[in-house]
């Protein structure tokens, strides 16, 4: 296993620092959250114009041809920063699936366009983390050439800004993937109220939505594959995104305490404070090992179901510690809502209940090892 990045990755990485870095400065949130903005469409167009919106995309649809590993060094990058811009949803929800499952004429219309900035995509996925009581249900049945599309989903991510949704519905005894257009007749898109972290999800409504045979993503019955499929990636894409964020928590609270003095010196080198920082740094490392693990074997086609488990777990409660720490440890200024560290705890959070929370991740990781105990020894083969 090589944990060393190659010239390129770094050139990326150091591509998406310089962007969020000069963009999402901490006085341009401040001026920002007091909008009625949701997203940043300068920035936006910026990563478009310098290709990083097309990092995972086709070279022949238009974009770079790289791949999950690149895509997770610019979601840290964005996690550092908290940037506004809905990057997971276009990228890791859509744009990944379709690379992977679309037809070619898919991906040059539709990759294309999200390559460049010109249209914006998410997937209707929330349900994969929803109790079975209250998940919602989309059901497809044929219409001639096409298929007539009828349901609801909830919680959409970044839906309220989507011109395509990735909408799993159930076909017979099985399921499908559509892309959906929202501007068809009978789609209703309702932007929900604004989550703990500033980000803008969507109810879909589809009555009697009529779509033509090429909105099928991959094949008839390919549903349940796909949603897998995404959901390892999409929790992978919430590590690294995790790891932007702690990482950069901790790094600025460390700060904070060498410099704030009390009784004279600085509140760093009492022992209690020196030590929640070295938990904090534990964890931090901790969310990184395990991401980078399950993110090798991803990327490298290997089965990776039991590491992302673990990998989604650490960064859902590890995290819970890191910036609670960071909080605490900048004291009454930690609880303005206004102060910078306030917005990593609240994407932390965010992070940390989208697509299952810690029990949820540790009861999956559970069964998978129930059912093959072999999947818990295999990080001592690599």
């Amino acid at each position: 296993m090589d944990f060393q990045f190659n010239e390129d990755q770094n050139a990326i990485r150091d591509l998406a620092h310089q962007i969020f870095t000069d963009r999402a400065t901490d006085e341009f949130l401040l001026e920002f959250s007091r909008t009625d903005a949701t997203y940043d469409d300068d920035l936006w167009t910026t990563l478009a114009e310098q290709g990083l919106l097309g990092i995972a995309v086709p070279e022949a649809a238009g974009g770079t041809g790289l791949g999950l590993t690149e895509l997770c060094l610019i979601l840290e990058e964005q996690g550092r920063r908290v940037a506004p811009v809905p990057v997971y949803a276009n990228l890791v929800l859509a744009g990944l699936p379709i690379a992977e499952f679309g037809t070619e004429s898919q991906q040059a219309e539709l990759l294309g366009a999200m390559s460049a900035g010109q249209a914006k995509f998410s997937a209707a996925i929330a349900e994969i983390a929803m109790n079975s009581a209250i998940a919602t249900q989309v059901t497809a049945t044929r219409d001639g050439d096409g298929w007539r599309l009828d349901g609801s989903k909830a919680m959409v991510p970044d839906g309220a800004v989507a011109d395509f949704i990735l909408v799993p519905a159930v076909t017979g005894d099985s399921t499908s993937v559509f892309i959906v257009p929202t501007a068809t007749s009978g789609v209703t898109v309702t932007a929900a109220e604004v989550g703990i972290s500033g980000d803008r999800a969507a109810h879909l409504a589809l009555d009697a939505v009529a779509v033509a045979g090429e909105a099928l993503l991959g094949s008839e019955g390919q549903g349940e594959e796909i949603l897998t499929w995404i959901e390892e990636r999409a929790n992978i894409g919430h590590c690294a995104m995790q790891l932007g964020v702690t990482e950069e928590a901790m790094k600025r609270t460390a700060e904070y305490v060498s410099e704030r003095k009390q009784f004279g010196i600085s509140l760093g080198s009492f022992q209690a404070l020196a030590m929640r920082m070295a938990d904090s740094y534990i964890d931090v490392e901790g969310i990184r090992s395990t991401y980078w693990l399950a993110l090798w074997r991803l990327s490298n086609g290997q089965d990776a179901r039991a590491e992302v488990r673990a990998a989604k777990w650490w960064a859902c409660d590890a995290a819970h510690r890191v910036v609670c720490t960071a909080q605490h440890l900048h004291g009454g200024m930690g609880a303005d809502i206004e102060y910078p560290i306030h917005r990593f705890y609240l994407l932390a959070k965010q992070i940390s209940f989208m697509l299952g929370n810690a029990g949820q991740q540790l009861e999956q990781l559970g069964k998978l090892l129930a059912a093959d105990d072999s999947l818990g020894f295999r990080a001592l083969e690599v």
